[in-house]
């Protein structure tokens, strides 16, 4: 049993003000793996006390000492490594490979591009007018992640803060406490200054709420559900304070003609299973040109079939089980919804795989001939289920894709570069990925409409943690 009783602030690990309980459970196995103490306003008061002594501390270190401290950090997280990506297969069901390959290593493979862009960061300037513009640290971060990507969402936030000078206040998801107590005993070995980053557990309508609400916490980092950055967003409006926000998404993946069709087609399903789903801009609504209709259905439901599902702990490319029961009788949900508004069920519906009698674990599902009025067309889903429409001409693949209140990222497979890049274009997304790419560390990430607002990774990472002035001198002062 891992029981987590303590928060770190100020640079030691303290009892907290809070005391209600909260059950840790393996999702593989539905089995308790220990008890979480949760906090409260008393706890983020405390952390906020603390990040402004740090951020005072940390903002009169030299560029060249936060630069060190960002390496000092990569050098732990590499120590470190594989017991975070253990952590996260144990709380949250991430297969291992995929924990270790697609979730720490970018995590710990961003610093990096941090540290190149503090380097090349300008904090004085002077402007054609003769002004002098200037930046700062904003202040005391308050930063709260989910529970799917928990240590690299962490990263693409804590760390910019730091090298920007600020103190910070985390907020992890309360399903994945065992990870962010290691990522937090990274930083206290890495030598951040007390106070500087602070680590409390709590629900969102609780400490979450705390944290948006405080006058003390300058700027709100969020990354979650659209409804819960709607949440921080009110939250934070009575001390206007700048609200970051990387939210749901329901990815178009528009598929043309000309691609190589069953490579494009498979590797979309590859991407669909990533984190079995639970991933904010997963491809997960098809559109595909009506001549090769027929085939990627075929294809997509013959790939989804070949997905293996299984024991998060073992080595290999399967898939592990949703992060928890609420989020498995979400997706059943979703899945039993497409069945009943008529969509064609391709591969997969509800249940476990046949085999698997214990543990969240979901089927890879296809749905084919939905309509764009369909549930399981609009809303976010958060799991292994793909939703599959014709098109007919370029501008209608534009129009069906930006159907939608999300605007996290979109998808294009084509044959033809000057097509990809006209559609692109076009496309109301933050991330447009073609032909398989992805985002390259240190490329600024985030999204557009109900998708949030601000960017993450490199230069405009650091920028969200900055606030900018200008200075002004009459002529002839010296």
């Amino acid at each position: 049993m891992t029981d987590i009783r303590k928060f770190y602030i100020d640079g030691a690990w303290v009892t907290p003000n809070g005391a209600t309980p909260f059950p840790m459970i393996n999702p593989a196995t539905e089995q308790k793996i220990g008890d979480l103490t949760l906090g409260n306003a008393a706890d983020v008061d405390a952390a906020v006390v603390a990040a402004q002594k740090g951020h005072e501390t940390l903002r009169d270190w030299t560029k060249a000492q936060r630069i060190d401290l960002l390496r000092s950090i990569e050098d732990q997280c590499r120590k470190r490594f594989e017991d975070m990506a253990q952590a996260q297969t144990i709380e949250m069901g991430a297969a291992i490979t995929s924990s270790r390959n697609d979730m720490i290593e970018p995590a710990i493979g961003q610093i990096p591009y941090f540290i190149e862009a503090l380097e090349e960061l300008e904090d004085r300037k002077v402007l054609p007018t003769g002004d002098i513009e200037v930046v700062e640290p904003i202040g005391v971060a308050g930063l709260i992640t989910p529970w799917n990507y928990p240590i690299y969402q962490a990263a693409l936030k804590i760390l910019p803060a730091l090298a920007t000078g600020c103190g910070c206040v985390w907020k992890p998801s309360e399903f994945c406490a065992v990870s962010a107590e290691i990522y937090a005993q990274v930083m206290h070995d890495a030598g951040v200054p007390a106070g500087a980053f602070n680590l409390i557990y709590g629900t969102g309508p609780e400490v979450g709420s705390a944290m948006s609400k405080h006058p003390g916490i300058q700027m709100m980092s969020f990354t979650g559900s659209t409804r819960g950055g709607k949440a921080v967003t009110i939250d934070a409006s009575d001390t206007v304070k700048r609200v970051a926000l990387e939210l749901g998404g329901k990815s178009p993946n528009i598929v043309f003609a000309g691609c190589d069709l069953p490579d494009r087609i498979a590797g979309s399903i590859s991407d669909l299973v990533l984190t079995t789903g639970q991933i904010c801009d997963a491809p997960s609504r098809m559109l595909v040109e009506r001549s090769v209709y027929a085939e990627a259905v075929e294809l997509a439901a013959k790939a989804a079939d070949a997905v293996q599902v299984g024991d998060p702990t073992q080595d290999g490319p399967q898939i592990g089980p949703l992060v928890n029961a609420s989020q498995w009788d979400r997706v059943q949900g979703f899945i039993q919804t497409g069945i009943d508004e008529g969509a064609t069920l391709a591969a997969g519906g509800t249940g476990r795989p046949n085999d698997l009698n214990t543990g969240y674990y979901v089927r890879p599902t296809v749905f084919a001939d939905c309509t764009p009025d369909m549930t399981i067309v609009r809303e976010e889903i958060f799991g292994p289920v793909l939703v599959m429409l014709p098109f007919d001409t370029e501008e209608d693949a534009i129009n069906m894709a930006n159907d939608t209140p999300y605007g996290l990222a979109a998808y294009i497979q084509s044959g033809d570069r000057a097509q990809a890049e006209r559609v692109a274009a076009r496309l109301k997304a933050g991330a447009i990925h073609i032909n398989g790419a992805w985002v390259n560390y240190g490329s600024p990430y985030g999204g557009m409409k109900q998708s949030g607002n601000g960017r993450e990774g490199g230069h405009h990472g650091l920028m969200e943690y900055l606030e900018l002035k200008t200075l002004h001198f009459p002529e002839g002062f010296e």
